[in-house]
């Protein structure tokens, strides 16, 4: 079972910004055929990373205030965020070895036992 947050821009801050884990945020969109294939990566890397790691998606068409607050202009996006601020990000759909290899670096940047 997934345990990918569904973010709004209501709901935004609290979920991501003050998160205790260092958090990724999919900027998508139901239309968008490359958004599709890479949804089963972040709901299995979910349950990887449970309790180490937090993912979230944005659906760009219903909450269009952190679409352009982010200036996302192409999607799939994938925003990492810790300690409240960006870090990094990916843009497009990548295969599973890059966003593992995205969310070890981040991982070790901002270790969550030190939390």
């Amino acid at each position: 079972m997934s345990k990918v947050v569904e973010v709004t821009d209501r709901t935004f801050d609290e979920e991501v910004l003050r998160s205790g884990l260092p958090t990724e945020v999919d900027f998508w969109a139901p239309w968008c055929g490359p958004c599709g294939m890479v949804l089963p990566i972040y709901d299995k890397l979910s349950e990887a990373y449970e309790g180490k790691f937090k993912f979230c998606k944005v659906n760009v068409d219903e909450n269009p205030q952190m679409a352009t607050k982010y200036q996302i202009m192409s999607i799939p996006m994938q925003i990492f965020f810790a300690d409240g601020q960006k870090v990094d990000e990916i843009l497009g759909a990548v295969p599973e070895p890059v966003i593992r290899s995205k969310v070890e670096d981040i991982l070790k940047r901002f270790p969550t036992d030190e939390r």
